[in-house]
């Protein structure tokens, strides 16, 4: 386990990069987790993402597939690989500091 400074704060990510402890996120931290990631800056589409997974994860403990994203979050399957090209469940999760969803490879 290792640590990165976004915002300014510490936090302990794990080795594919996402938050050991999501608390600790803040939305500040986002557009550096995005640009690190070769995401660029966020539109109000990802913002749109981004704290519909971090919802869900508060609700139901896990981040949602890309297939349940596609269909709840109002945003389409395609759309989601354009916003987060390297899969976007995966991508989502690291950037709103949440685990990676299960069934994420």
């Amino acid at each position: 386990m290792s640590t990165k400074v976004y915002a300014g704060t510490e936090v302990p990510v794990n080795d594919e990069g996402f938050f050991v402890e999501p608390g600790q996120w803040s939305e500040d931290m986002a557009p550096e987790i995005a640009r690190e990631a070769g995401v660029g800056d966020l539109t109000d589409r990802h913002w749109q993402v981004i704290r519909f997974m971090r919802a869900e994860f508060a609700e139901k403990g896990t981040g949602p597939t890309v297939r349940a994203l596609g269909k709840t979050s109002g945003v389409s399957v395609k759309e989601l690989y354009q916003l987060f090209p390297k899969g976007p469940a995966k991508l989502a999760a690291r950037i709103a500091g949440i685990p990676k969803p299960r069934g994420c490879i």
